[in-house]
C-alpha cells in the first residue's frame, strides 16, 4: 500500500513538473509573438533611424537607448529607437533614453484692462482685452502643447468709423441725408465710446469705356443738361478720420454726385484703398469700421477686361491727393483679395445696401470674416440706426484667428463661453453675446509633426477679429537631443575616426557610411546615406526587408525556402500576390514581384477570373441568352428584368406563350386585340399552318420549341408552337380550333333548384317523422305510469267511515259474529 502511494505521488509530481514547463514555453511564445508584433506595428522601429535626432522626430512615444552596450552583434543602429518601455524591457537604463518634451513658457502677460467710461483716459494703444500676450512654445514631433487666452471685452473702446458713399446718380436723395451725419452720429455713438472718429469717402466708377461715357461734355457732367453733376472718378478720400462731427457735416454737404453707364459700381477699388491707406484714412490701432452705402451691386477681378484693363490689382496704396489715379491701370480686385486685406487691417465691414441688393451682399458677407449687412432705406434715412445695430452685432461675437501656421504644425482651439458652453473644432474658435465686461477663455492646443522649418523657430500670430492686439507665439522645434552637444568627434569607435560618436552611436562624417562608417561613398558612389538602398528616394531602407550593406540591399531569408525577396531595394517577393480559394494567384498563375502572371483563359488580380464562356451559355446556345456579359464564367444580366445563371430567368414577364398570343391569333385567323395592327406588329415570325396537333413539331424534334394553347376572342382553344434560334423565330399553328359547347344551363339550374328543394322536403319529412316517434313514445310512457299508479285505491286518511265492524273470540278455530 506505502510503495503504491509513494508512485503515484512521483508520477504526480512529474506530470506536475510537465505542465509547469509547458506552461513557461506557452508564456515565453507569446512573449516573444507580442514582441514581433509590435515591433512589425511599432512607428519608432519602422522609422529605421539612424541617430537620436531622427528617432524623436517620430513621434511623441519614440526614445532612443544612449548606452553603447545596448546593441548586441550585427543589430542595426535604428534598433536603438524604440518606445520607452520597450527599450526599458530590453535592458536599456531609464537614466540611459533620451525621451525630451516640450512645453509652453509665458513671456508677457498684462491683465486686461478694467477701462471706465467715466474714468481716466488711457492711450488705445495701452488697452489690453486678451492675456497673455507673448509665449514661447517647445514641440516635439507628435507632443500636444496647450495654453489658454483669456478675453474681456473693454468698456469705453475706442472706434474709428470710416463712410464710404456711393455717390452715383441714383444715389442723390441719399446724400442729402448723409450730410448731417457727422454730428448725429457722434452724439448716438457716445452712448457707445467716448473716444470716436469719423471719416467720409466716396466712390462712382473707373473712368474709362465702357463704364463711364468718355466724350468731353458728358465728362464735365455726366447727368442730364438740367442737373449739374461733378465729372466721374474712381475714389476720393473726402474726410479722414476726425473727431470733428462739425467738420464732417460741411465736408459732406459739399459733395456732389456723378454718374456711370453701367449699373455695378466700382466700389471693390474704393474698399482696397481705403483698407491699404492706412496712414492717409487715418486708422489708428483701435476698433476700425468701414461703413460701405450704395443702392447697386459691384464689379470684381475680371470685369475690368471690359475697359481694356488687363492688370491684376496690386493691394496697394495710389491715392494722390486724396484720389485714386490708378483705376484705369489695374483691374478690381477679388473677393479674396479684399478679404485678405481687410482681415490683415482688422476692418470690419458693415455694408448699407437697399433691400433690392440684400440676397447679394449677404452672399458677400459669408465670405468676409467679421462683416454685417443691414437694409438701407431708399433715401438712407436710418443710416444711423442700421450702424449703431452692425456694430453691436459685430462686437458682439469674438472670432479667433491665427496666421499662417508652418507645414507640419496644426493648431486646435476650445472655446468656454458664457453659461459655461464650450465647443471644439471651427465653432470653438469664437464666442457670441459677449456683453461689455464679460470675459471668456479659449484653450489652444498646437501640435507639430516631425521637425518643421528645419528646425529654426517660428513665430505665429493669435488675434480677434476685428480687433488690433495680438497673441504672439514663439514656436521652438525640439529637432535634437541633449547628447548631441556632447558627441566625439572622431571617435577610434567610428572606424578609425571617421565619425562623431554621439547618443551611444557613430554619426559618420561626409564620404563615409555603415553603422560604424567603415564604407566609402566614393565606392557605392552615392550622396546620401543609404540612399542606393532607398527605392524612389523613400524613407525605408531595403523596402524593410533586407539590410543595407555599403549602398546595396541584402535581402533577408524567409524560413520557407520558396519563399524568398528579390529586386534591387527587395521590394519584390514572390509569396504576397492575391489569393482565391487559398491558393496563391487562385492555383492558375505565378507570383512575381507581387503581381499574378495568369496562365492561359485566367485573367484578373488572382488569376481567378475564367475566360472560358461555356458556363454562360443558354439552352438557346446564346451567351447569356443575349440578355447579358459573362465575366469570369458568370452571367451579368444587362437586361434588369432577366436574371437567373444564364439570364433565362424573368420573373416579371408574361411568358412565351401570353407573349405572342396576340400576334398569332391575328396572322392566322383575323381575329384578337391586334387585327387591325396585325401587318404592322406581327411580321417578326415566320408562320406555318398545320391541320392537327399530331403534325406540330416535337420537343425531341427541335429542343427550342414552346407548345402552347390560348383561347381566342370565339372563346376557342388554338394551338400552337413557337421556337427561336438567334434572330430566327418559326410558329407553327393548327389552323383548326377547338370550341367546346358550354352545358345547358337552364336544366342544370332547374335540377339544381329541384334538388335543393326536395332535399329540402326531404328533410322536412324525416323531421316530422322523428317528431311522430318521439310524441308517440311520450304517449305510451305516460300510459304506463298512469297504470302504474296507486293513489286512487287508498282511502282518504281524513275519512271515518261510520261502520265499524267486530269480530268475536273463537274457540276451537270457530267463532260467532254478533
Amino acid at each position: 500500500m506505502g510503495t503504491a502511494l509513494l508512485d503515484l505521488i512521483l508520477v504526480f509530481i512529474c506530470c506536475f513538473q510537465m505542465y509547469s514547463k509547458m506552461l513557461l514555453l506557452a508564456a515565453l511564445l507569446g512573449t516573444i509573438s507580442l514582441g514581433l508584433a509590435q515591433s512589425d506595428g511599432n512607428e519608432c522601429v519602422k522609422a529605421n533611424a539612424k541617430s537620436c535626432g531622427q528617432c524623436i522626430q517620430v513621434g511623441n512615444k519614440c526614445g532612443w537607448c544612449t548606452d553603447a552596450d545596448f546593441l548586441k552583434q550585427g543589430e542595426p543602429t535604428s534598433s536603438r529607437c524604440d518606445d520607452v518601455e520597450t527599450l526599458e524591457k530590453k535592458g536599456c537604463a531609464k537614466i540611459n533614453i533620451e525621451n525630451p518634451h516640450g512645453r509652453v513658457k509665458i513671456i508677457t502677460n498684462k491683465p486686461v484692462t478694467n477701462r471706465m467710461k467715466d474714468g481716466p483716459k488711457v492711450n488705445p494703444d495701452q488697452i489690453t482685452q486678451i492675456a497673455p500676450q507673448k509665449l514661447s512654445v517647445d514641440l516635439r514631433s507628435g507632443e500636444a502643447q496647450s495654453f489658454s487666452l483669456k478675453f474681456k471685452r473693454a468698456e469705453d473702446y475706442p472706434i474709428d468709423l470710416y463712410y464710404l458713399m456711393d455717390l452715383s446718380y441714383s444715389m442723390k436723395d441719399d446724400l442729402e441725408n448723409v450730410k448731417n451725419l457727422g454730428t448725429d452720429l457722434m452724439k448716438e455713438m457716445q452712448n457707445i465710446t467716448s473716444d470716436f472718429r469719423i471719416g467720409f469717402g466716396s466712390f462712382v466708377e473707373k473712368t474709362v469705356m465702357p463704364y463711364i461715357s468718355t466724350t468731353p461734355a458728358k465728362l464735365l457732367n455726366p447727368c442730364t443738361s438740367d442737373l449739374n453733376c461733378t465729372s466721374p472718378f474712381s475714389y476720393k478720400n473726402v474726410l479722414p478720420l476726425t473727431t470733428k462731427g462739425t467738420r464732417f457735416n460741411d465736408l459732406v454737404s459739399k459733395q456732389q454726385i456723378s454718374g456711370n453707364l453701367d449699373s455695378p459700381e466700382g466700389g471693390f477699388d474704393a474698399i482696397m484703398q481705403v483698407a491699404v491707406c492706412g496712414d492717409l484714412i487715418g486708422w489708428r490701432n483701435v476698433t476700425r469700421l468701414l461703413i460701405f452705402s450704395t443702392d447697386a451691386g459691384f464689379h470684381f477681378a475680371g470685369d475690368g477686361k471690359l475697359g481694356g484693363i488687363v492688370l491684376p490689382n496690386d493691394g496697394r496704396c495710389h491715392l494722390v491727393n486724396n484720389e485714386y489715379t490708378m483705376s484705369h491701370y489695374y483691374d478690381y480686385p477679388s473677393i479674396a483679395h479684399l478679404v485678405q486685406k481687410l482681415s490683415d487691417n482688422n476692418i470690419q465691414t458693415i455694408f448699407a445696401v437697399t433691400e433690392e441688393f440684400q440676397p447679394v451682399y449677404k452672399e458677400l458677407k459669408n465670405l468676409i470674416p467679421k462683416s454685417a449687412v443691414g437694409t438701407l432705406s431708399s433715401d438712407s434715412s436710418n443710416v444711423i440706426k442700421l450702424i449703431i445695430d452692425a456694430y453691436n452685432s459685430l462686437s458682439s461675437e469674438v472670432i479667433l484667428e491665427n496666421s499662417k501656421l508652418p507645414e507640419d504644425v496644426s493648431i486646435v482651439y476650445t472655446s468656454h463661453c458664457k453659461n459655461g458652453v464650450s465647443e471644439t473644432g471651427e465653432n470653438g474658435r469664437k464666442c457670441s453675446n459677449i456683453s461689455i465686461g464679460d470675459e471668456v477663455t479659449f484653450d489652444v492646443v498646437i501640435t507639430a509633426k516631425g521637425c518643421p522649418s528645419k528646425g529654426k523657430s517660428e513665430t505665429i500670430k493669435i488675434k480677434m477679429q476685428g480687433f488690433t492686439e495680438e497673441v504672439e507665439v514663439v514656436l521652438n522645434f525640439i529637432c535634437e537631443c541633449a547628447c548631441h552637444n556632447e558627441g566625439i568627434p572622431k571617435s577610434p569607435l567610428c572606424h578609425f575616426g571617421n565619425g562623431t560618436f554621439e547618443c551611444g552611436a557613430c554619426r559618420c562624417n561626409d564620404g563615409r557610411i555603415g553603422q560604424k562608417c567603415e564604407c566609402s561613398t566614393d565606392e557605392v558612389r552615392t550622396e546620401d546615406l543609404d540612399a542606393n538602398c532607398r527605392m524612389d528616394n523613400g524613407t525605408e531602407i531595403c523596402s524593410n526587408n533586407g539590410d543595407c550593406i555599403c549602398g546595396t540591399c541584402e535581402c533577408k531569408k524567409r524560413d520557407n525556402p520558396e519563399e524568398r525577396y528579390s529586386g534591387k531595394y527587395c521590394q519584390c517577393d514572390n509569396f504576397n500576390c492575391d489569393r482565391s480559394n487559398n491558393k496563391l494567384c487562385g492555383g492558375h498563375g505565378e507570383c512575381i514581384c507581387r503581381v499574378c502572371h495568369c496562365y492561359a483563359n485566367y485573367t484578373g488580380s488572382a488569376c481567378d477570373c475564367s475566360l472560358d464562356t461555356s458556363t454562360c451559355l443558354a439552352k438557346n446556345k446564346q451567351i447569356c441568352n443575349g440578355r447579358g456579359e459573362c465575366k469570369c464564367g458568370v452571367c451579368k444580366c444587362t437586361d434588369p428584368k432577366f436574371q437567373g445563371a444564364t439570364c433565362e430567368v424573368c420573373p416579371t414577364c408574361p411568358g412565351v406563350c401570353a407573349e405572342h398570343k396576340d400576334c398569332v391569333e391575328c396572322r392566322a385567323f383575323k381575329t384578337g386585340a391586334k387585327a387591325e395592327t396585325c401587318m404592322k406588329d406581327c411580321m417578326y415570325f415566320e408562320m406555318v399552318t398545320v391541320n392537327s396537333r399530331e403534325e406540330l413539331p416535337q420537343p425531341g424534334d427541335e429542343p427550342y420549341i414552346t407548345h402552347c394553347k390560348e383561347k381566342d376572342a370565339s372563346d376557342c382553344w388554338f394551338y400552337y408552337t413557337y421556337a427561336a434560334l438567334n434572330d430566327t423565330k418559326v410558329v407553327h399553328v393548327v389552323t383548326p380550333t377547338e370550341c367546346i359547347t358550354g352545358p345547358a344551363v337552364i336544366p342544370i339550374v332547374a335540377g339544381v333548384v329541384a334538388g335543393i328543394v326536395l332535399i329540402g322536403l326531404a328533410l322536412l319529412l324525416i323531421w316530422k317523422l322523428l317528431m311522430i316517434i318521439h310524441d308517440r313514445r311520450e304517449f305510451a310512457k305516460f300510459e304506463k305510469e298512469k297504470l302504474n299508479a296507486k293513489w286512487d285505491t287508498q282511502e282518504n286518511p281524513i275519512y271515518k267511515s261510520p261502520i265499524n265492524k267486530f269480530q268475536n273470540p273463537s274457540y276451537g278455530r270457530k267463532g260467532v259474529a254478533l
